[in-house]
């Protein structure tokens, strides 16, 4: 297992297309829920509990080699909002173009081939993540990392929000990151047995309706 490949797949200069979405902080900027690092903080720690840990169960279950088929329709199930799981399917097509260049793989080009459309971006991490050599808490950590540092460096670029202050947000969730992860790959390592049923479903409906707001918006920075 190498640790480099890990930073490599976690930095946010690789080319997966996640600078291009706000993961909901462009809305609930103009919503005014995030205004400063505290309501920033609280959006993201809310979105590392949900749709963090809902990320973080499937790429550990893919990267524990669980179908990816059956992980992409566990994705739509938990992901009601129609511009949601187009956001995730396109994030997707975009990491998995950069790993296919990166790790070349056999299990990355099958899952090219099954999904010509693109498949939910967690279960690309997490089938990236087995290319790379690296295991499910890997994986995890990755996914539910980039649930909140994705809001937080959107936040910089829509407020002006101090970026140290920004990083401040991610260094204080830090302990909370470790605590989401264990719980995701724990469950993934159930859904060996009990299938994708067992992987964490928490919901968070203010995530799906502002998504589906936004998406409506003639002008935005932001494509999620």
């Amino acid at each position: 297992m190498s640790r480099a490949a890990l930073l490599v797949l976690a930095d946010g200069r690789f080319p997966a297309g996640g600078h291009a979405h706000s993961g909901g902080a462009e809305a609930a900027c103009k919503a005014g829920r995030i205004h400063d690092a505290a309501t920033l903080q609280e959006f993201c720690r809310g979105r590392l509990h949900t749709a963090g840990l809902v990320a973080a169960g499937l790429a550990a279950a893919a990267a524990l080699g669980l179908d990816p088929e059956a992980l992409d329709a566990a994705a739509d199930a938990r992901t009601p909002s129609p511009a949601l799981r187009t956001a995730a399917r396109r994030q997707g097509r975009q990491l998995l173009r950069a790993a296919r260049a990166t790790w070349p793989a056999a299990e990355l080009e099958a899952l090219a081939a099954a999904f010509p459309r693109g498949a939910h971006q967690p279960v690309v991490l997490g089938v990236t993540a087995r290319a790379a050599g690296l295991g499910p808490l890997d994986a995890a950590h990755v996914a539910a990392y980039e649930g909140v540092s994705g809001p937080a460096s959107a936040t910089v670029r829509l407020l002006g929000l101090d970026p140290f202050e920004a990083s401040g947000v991610l260094a204080r969730l830090a302990p909370e990151i470790d605590v989401v992860c264990d719980r995701a790959v724990r469950a993934a390592r159930r859904a060996l047995s009990e299938g994708p049923d067992a992987l964490p479903a928490a919901s968070s409906p203010l995530l799906e309706i502002a998504a589906e707001i936004h998406a409506d918006w003639a002008v935005r920075l932001f494509a999620s």
